[in-house]
């Protein structure tokens, strides 16, 4: 597949790239697309939550009442989960969500992201830009420029774009990652992925391995 390469006012610089059919051009595997989410989204929880259970509440273990002749149920301790104040039954505990899934599976999930972005068209190209200076008004310029002011959009760009990265992290909608950081998340996410030239070659490269 054809993409123009645009510059950083939305114009065609009259040059295009070729995007690579192993990348870009598969068969979608949307299982395997859920199961990258869903570790993703796994790994960024907590995991702290905590509610104390009857052995942590203070109190007294005195039993409260006879065990028979109340006419209601028997109660040994004033800490259970039963009465006010006391502790919940199977509260939450610490825990570690993270899950495991091999490279492969995690290739061909990001392969099928990045296919089905490709697929709507929703991959845009542009040459190579930096910034003198951090200006988020000159970031925005470019957003208006590619048409993209109002839709959620990930920018993958080369490492050494410090200031497009600082000009961008004050806006909401608006993602600037790595070409190492791209996740299937991030994604299906977005509405556009925009890429930089050099960061194309870098995730053909990384994901036709």
């Amino acid at each position: 597949m054809k993409v123009d390469v645009l510059d950083i006012n939305g114009k065609k610089t009259g040059r295009s790239v070729e995007l690579s059919d192993a990348v870009f051009g598969i068969e979608p595997n949307e299982h395997a697309v859920y199961l990258d989410v869903k570790q993703h989204l796994a790994n960024r929880r907590q995991g702290t939550h905590k509610a104390k259970e009857r052995a942590e509440i203070t109190g007294s273990t005195r039993k409260i009442k006879k065990q028979k002749g109340t006419g209601t149920a028997r109660a040994g301790s004033i800490k259970s989960g039963v009465f006010r104040g006391g502790g919940r039954m199977f509260g939450p505990r610490p825990r570690n969500y993270s899950f495991k899934l091999n490279k492969g599976l995690k290739r061909l999930a990001r392969q099928s992201a990045l296919s089905m972005k490709a697929k709507e068209n929703n991959i845009l190209v542009v040459e190579d830009f930096t910034f003198e200076t951090p200006k988020t008004k000159e970031f925005i310029q470019v957003l208006k420029g590619l048409d993209l002011e109002n839709k959620k959009t990930v920018f993958v760009l080369d490492g050494s774009n410090k200031n497009v990265y600082l000009s961008s992290r004050n806006l909401k909608r608006v993602k600037t990652i790595i070409s190492s950081g791209l996740n299937t998340y991030s994604v299906m996410n977005a509405n556009k992925i925009v890429i930089s030239e050099k960061c194309l070659e870098q995730i053909e490269s990384n994901y036709t391995k």
